[in-house]
């Protein structure tokens, strides 16, 4: 096997468990404080890639074992890379950052639950979250900074000013200050700060609520929100959801929905495999 391919199943790093209509994915190596190596970043690469062939799944929920969600690139001597060797570097660059991409490519919903630290490129997968629920000891920060490098890397320059503005963002990434659970609350970037053993129940909630909603118009949300966030015109932006009713309006499911609303019962959409 290409070593520096996306690894498919079975995983090494990672568990997936099929919850009904969602797909939950847990950082597996809880020893090393979920630490990408590169075994896990080709696995993360294949699993996040794959989903957009998984008509079935409708929604991602991003978990880790132990007490951190990810301490970013493992850099223990049997794993480090000398990224100052550039091939050697850029390999190790496109690895994360296509990780990053791809999340955010992906057609489903992507729920983090975040626990302890989220360091670096355990950062950036938690940003490339559509929604992010965090643990009362949750710290996130942009690790690279402090060990001689840019503040800015796979994507976090990018994602974070968007997420909580352009003055708390340069704060963060100039400095690589711990943004701490309660702050990130309050700017917006966690939805809400639960218990750990609430986490899970507390994605279910939104599973739940999100399953109300039909398939396509799900995903077509998602896909809005990525793209309205650039639109270059609040016009662009509107043409766009302008589309996307339309095309949710011509299906079963919409009528359906209709229907359900005026009986004042829960609907039933049509098989995922028939979007």
């Amino acid at each position: 096997m290409n070593p520096f391919q996306p690894k498919p199943p079975p995983y090494s790093c990672l568990i997936t468990e099929t919850r009904g209509p969602a797909e939950w994915v847990t950082l597996n190596r809880p020893n090393s404080l979920n630490a990408m190596n590169s075994e896990m970043m080709l696995e993360l690469q294949d699993y996040f890639a794959c989903l957009r062939h998984k008509q079935e799944v409708r929604i991602v929920v991003l978990k880790a074992a132990g007490r951190a969600f990810c301490a970013g690139l493992d850099i223990s001597p049997e794993h480090s890379v000398d990224i100052s060797v550039a091939p050697a570097g850029m390999r190790v660059q496109n690895r994360v950052a296509e990780i990053i991409n791809i999340m955010k490519a992906c057609p489903q919903p992507i729920i983090s639950l975040v626990q302890g630290a989220a360091c670096g490129g355990g950062f950036a997968m938690a940003l490339a979250s559509d929604i992010r629920i965090g643990a009362p000891d949750a710290k996130m920060n942009a690790a690279f900074i402090r060990i001689g490098l840019s503040g800015c890397d796979v994507g976090v320059s990018y994602l974070l000013p968007r997420l909580i503005g352009a003055s708390v963002a340069a704060e963060l990434l100039m400095t690589g200050r711990f943004l701490y659970a309660e702050r990130a609350r309050k700017l917006g970037l966690f939805s809400t700060v639960v218990p750990h053993d609430q986490l899970e129940s507390e994605a279910e909630a939104l599973i739940e609520e999100m399953m109300q909603t039909t398939p396509l118009g799900l995903r077509l949300t998602k896909e809005a929100l990525n793209v309205n966030i650039d639109a270059g015109s609040l016009s662009a932006a509107i043409a766009l959801e302008d589309r996307q009713q339309i095309l949710c309006a011509t299906t079963q499911d919409h009528r359906e929905g209709i229907s359900a609303f005026i009986a004042k019962r829960k609907p039933h959409y049509l098989d995922c495999q028939s979007v």
